[in-house]
């Protein structure tokens, strides 16, 4: 089971990282700068690949919690949102990436 999900994990990483080349040669093609569009490709693309991840194991073990305890409602919610501010720095790194 562990090793399944580390296939999958990096098969969903090379996919990625294949799309983020292709669309930076395409820009590259049409006059861009090819570098500057794979890395901020990669900077929003594995910030939301690390959120989903982390968001899928908290999700589940606080839906677990608040099955059990209403009151857990509220640090299942701070617990889950955490994450999410992986994304909002992959969105930030982003637009640094001259």
């Amino acid at each position: 089971m562990k090793n399944a999900k580390l296939t999958k994990t990096l098969l969903i990483i090379a996919i990625v990282v294949l799309a983020t080349v292709a669309f930076a040669a395409e820009e590259a093609a049409a006059g861009g700068a090819s570098f500057a569009a794979i890395g901020k490709g990669l900077a929003i693309g594995l910030g939301l690949l690390g959120t989903g991840m982390a968001q899928s194991a908290i999700g589940a073990a606080a839906v677990g919690a608040v099955a059990e305890d209403r009151r857990n409602f509220g640090t299942a919610l701070i617990f889950f949102l955490i994450p999410e501010t992986l994304a909002i720095f992959g969105l930030a790194f982003s637009f640094l990436i001259n």
